[in-house]
């Protein structure tokens, strides 16, 4: 059969069409989703709520974790203290207001939720204390001026349940101010003369306890 040739050229524009829209097609199809695509949303813990304030722990000597990955036959630490960090959020944080969080000359546990802890791996001086190796409950009263602070033997506790007739020991140390203010309350250790100190430092506000190692 004969085609008449002015019938053949559309014909033959028509077929060229579909098969570029067919191609065009294919590689619709065959380009990978794009990475907002491909985003799977990610479901909250069904478990727990998250806690606003974070167990941390610190350690003497310092990055003492990273030194036993990599020494796996390294001597125990000497001191290590646990507390949960609560943050400022724009409160006030040390004042003689009662609407403060930590109410000049009243205790404070020295974070949040659990009652802070500190173990001595070794025994250790204390302001002039021979301080036996063991694990001890530590809260403090905070002044303007100074924090007393309280080592007590009552562990597992929570909050502001203290003893007050199973404390051991207190120390007083000077208050010192820091700029710009911490959001996070901050406990670690630092190398010194002879042994270490505490560092507890949050907003504007920070102290130091002074830790000797018996040689």
């Amino acid at each position: 059969m004969l085609f008449n040739e002015k019938f053949l050229f559309p014909l033959l524009l028509i077929i060229a069409s579909g098969n570029v829209l067919s191609c065009t097609n294919n590689e619709a199809a065959s380009k990978p989703s794009s990475p907002a695509q491909k985003i799977k949303q990610v479901q909250a813990n069904p478990y727990i709520n998250a806690d606003q304030s974070p167990l941390d722990i610190s350690y003497f000597p310092i990055d003492y974790p990273v030194k036993k990955m990599n020494n796996p036959a390294l001597s125990l630490p000497v001191a290590r203290v646990i507390y949960s960090r609560p943050h400022k959020n724009n409160r006030v944080i040390f004042s003689k207001n009662s609407t403060a969080l930590c109410v000049y000359g009243k205790p404070w546990r020295l974070g949040a939720n659990e009652a802070t802890e500190i173990t001595f791996f070794k025994n250790v001086i204390i302001n002039g204390n021979n301080i036996a190796a063991g694990t001890y409950t530590l809260y403090c009263v905070p002044e303007s001026d100074k924090w007393t602070i309280v080592f007590n033997s009552n562990l597992n506790t929570w909050g502001l349940h203290m003893e007050e007739s199973m404390d051991l020991f207190k120390i007083e140390i000077p208050v010192m101010e820091q700029s710009p203010a911490v959001e996070d309350f901050t406990m670690l250790f630092e190398d010194a003369a002879d042994g270490a100190n505490l560092i507890m430092a949050w907003d504007i506000v920070k102290t130091k306890l002074p830790i000797y190692f018996p040689k």
